[in-house]
């Protein structure tokens, strides 16, 4: 019996260059309860205070409520409660965006639905927020390309606030080449739109993909698929005199060159793009 990820990456393939509809018809009662399944016990809790094991309780009342207000369009997307956390270094905090777990396990099925039509588009380079894809994996490319391929000649960089700066017109716009199911794509300009409270102040973002949601990894990837990865092997390696290559993990990537002069043509081109 195939899955449902299976049966969306068959239509997928079949269908290479056209937008994909009628996606929200595999989100069902079952896929809402796996889904919640599949979220993290230990979250905080979004705005409501609700924390995964209090859903639970009441999972089975509430997801034939949700499944209605999700294909009705009628569900409204929460507030995002906006904490900060220290980063790794402990000097400086980032921001960290919770949902709450009503819009999470949605969230969740969403992201099940866009992986499989997007896993038929992404290139071998891009290695984050993948199935089946790791940092390990990207490090060893990276390895690969440096020790045998004679690359010499690096670009290591990383994206100030990627995830709090993506266009939301031109995210619609990459959207539309994939995914024309009305139901999917109102609900992902819902979260685009989602307020953030942050203590007792709400503000709305006007670029940005939803923080903390589970379908913001898969929506940052796409928008970097167009903009950095197909720009890069497409309109810019044929110009190159010599080899290169690109590996990239989310918002972090490295582009090797053979050629020195390659490597300054790109840089300077780079900060443009």
């Amino acid at each position: 019996m195939l899955t449902v990820e299976m049966q969306i990456a068959q239509r997928a393939s079949k269908f290479p260059n056209e937008a994909l509809t009628n996606l929200h018809e595999f989100i069902d009662e079952r896929m809402l309860e796996e889904s919640f399944y599949l979220l993290n016990k230990k979250s905080a809790a979004g705005v409501d205070g609700q924390t995964w094991k209090q859903y639970g309780e009441q999972v089975r009342e509430r997801i034939p409520v949700l499944l209605k207000e999700f294909k009705s369009g009628s569900y409204r997307a929460p507030l995002v409660r906006r904490v900060y956390i220290p980063k790794d270094n402990g000097k400086a905090k980032r921001p960290l965006g919770l949902p709450t777990i009503e819009d999470k396990l949605l969230a969740t099925a969403v992201n099940r639905i866009l992986t499989p039509v997007y896993e038929q588009v992404f290139y071998p380079s891009s290695y984050g927020f993948r199935p089946g894809k790791s940092q390990h994996q990207a490090l060893g490319e990276i390895q690969r390309q440096v020790s045998f391929g004679t690359m010499r000649y690096i670009i290591d960089a990383d994206m100030k606030n990627y995830f709090g700066s993506i266009n939301h017109q031109l995210l619609r716009e990459m959207l539309d080449q994939r995914i024309k199911d009305g139901v999917i794509r109102r609900l992902i300009d819902k979260w685009l739109k989602a307020g953030i409270l942050e203590e007792e102040q709400v503000s709305y973002p006007e670029e940005g993909t939803p923080q903390g949601s589970t379908v913001s990894p898969i929506l940052s990837n796409i928008y970097l698929h167009y903009v950095l990865d197909e720009w890069f092997i497409k309109q810019i390696q044929p110009l190159l005199r010599d080899g290169s290559f690109l590996v990239r993990f989310a918002d972090d990537y490295v582009i090797g060159f053979k050629n020195e002069e390659d490597a300054k043509r790109v840089m300077k081109v780079l900060p443009q793009r």
